[in-house]
């Protein structure tokens, strides 16, 4: 059993090693994930050590005292989140060797191609293609609400390479080269003024057999670990008590007493409540998932953090009155993550209405919990019993 004195022993051997003020940013974080000191509950000799989760908060106080650089995991949410599971679980050893690494130290940005104009919630739907030409697969068609698709190194893609088979067995997932010269990012302006999203156009894209992730029809399986291990980042993040927004909002309430209602304090005390026990269930969320590969209860986390999200950015605006309804800045941005404290009130409401869509949207998960997990009937389906389909960003 490794102790907090053993772990807080090998940060400082490697600080003592790399001295953060001298040495460079990457090289610190390449040496950190070397050291088994990246995500300590990953296998060894892939950034971890096989500990718990629980042991990544030491080794994150021991680093921080030191004044370690962290890897801006906001700048690569899907690639941490999303493409490194995924990759551990499916990977061949030359995939997890070539890609891990570079992916935690965030020098190459991941970003996800699943959703199209036709296949949001109906992931199964999938009409991009890939055709296999020699050893090298050719695709063609076009994804949509893509985060980051800018700034992205590889992409983790789902296409569709047996047009005959039924639409949840024709599916195969690519590790796509973002630098193809086949591929076109656009960027898609929100309600917000920001253009977070994209949508990405794939023209005649080549991809080597190599990155092929899984085996030729495995996709609809793949992309189902990939999207519960999304619900998990999406809603299952660490936080303190009285964190995000529900934080902001109390603060708002406590800055501005001459608002104060008792309808608006009795709606406040329950989403301060309906927050912490989403918190606690996150960080227990958080903790399994390093022993347990994350299922469909999974998404109940996510579920709840929409809601809760939704709820509050409303209850703030209402809180400023006239104030709330000012907006900050309609400038047109490509931004790298999305911050809800670092912006206004009017931002944080529209931006919480997308959060019922992305990462699966609240109707879906809740068939998926309903069927699934509480075991209540399924509605019919022409597929003779294969699972709903799950949408993406």
């Amino acid at each position: 059993m490794t102790s907090a004195a053993d772990l807080e022993g090998l940060v400082a051997r490697l600080v003592a090693a790399h001295r953060p003020a001298s040495t460079p940013r990457p090289a610190f974080l390449r040496a950190q994930y070397d050291a088994g000191l990246a995500w300590v509950a990953k296998p060894v000799g892939r950034g971890g050590l096989g500990l718990t989760v629980a042991d990544q908060a030491t080794v994150d106080r021991a680093l921080h005292a030191a004044g370690a650089p962290d890897n801006d995991p906001a700048a690569n949410s899907i690639g941490l989140g999303m493409a490194a599971p995924t990759l551990l679980r499916y990977g061949t050893t030359d995939q997890v060797d070539r890609f891990l690494r570079p992916l935690w130290t965030g020098e190459e940005i991941w970003c996800q191609l699943f959703s199209e104009p036709g296949a949001g919630s109906d992931l199964a739907n999938v009409a991009t293609t890939a055709v296999l030409d020699g050893d090298t697969w050719v695709v063609d068609g076009q994804k949509v609400w893509t985060s980051g698709a800018q700034n992205a190194a590889f992409a983790i893609l789902v296409a569709r390479t047996d047009p005959g088979a039924f639409k949840h067995a024709g599916l195969t997932y690519f590790i796509c080269p973002m630098d193809d010269p086949g591929v076109e990012v656009r960027p898609l302006r929100q309600i917000t003024g920001e253009a977070e999203f994209n949508e990405v156009f794939l023209t005649g894209v080549r991809i080597p057999d190599e990155l092929r992730l899984g085996a030729v029809g495995q996709g609809w399986e793949v992309a189902t670990a990939t999207l519960n291990n999304e619900r998990v980042a999406i809603g299952g993040g660490e936080s303190r008590r009285e964190s995000g927004m529900i934080g902001v909002v109390a603060d708002t309430w406590r800055r501005h007493p001459d608002r104060r209602r008792p309808v608006l304090h009795d709606r406040l005390l329950r989403l301060w409540v309906d927050a912490e026990v989403a918190r606690l269930a996150s960080d227990r969320v958080r903790r399994r998932a390093a022993d347990v590969a994350p299922g469909p209860g999974d998404s109940a986390a996510k579920v709840t953090f929409a809601r809760i999200a939704q709820q509050l950015t409303s209850l703030e605006v209402e809180l400023l009155g006239s104030e709330g309804m000012r907006y900050d800045d309609w400038t047109m941005r490509r931004p790298e993550r999305v911050s809800f404290t670092g912006r206004g009130p009017g931002y944080r409401y529209l931006r919480a209405k997308g959060n019922s869509i992305e990462g699966g949207t609240s109707e879906v998960l809740l068939n998926l919990i309903a069927e699934r997990v509480l075991g209540l009937p399924a509605e019919h389906r022409p597929d003779k019993g294969a699972p709903w389909n799950e949408t993406a960003r």
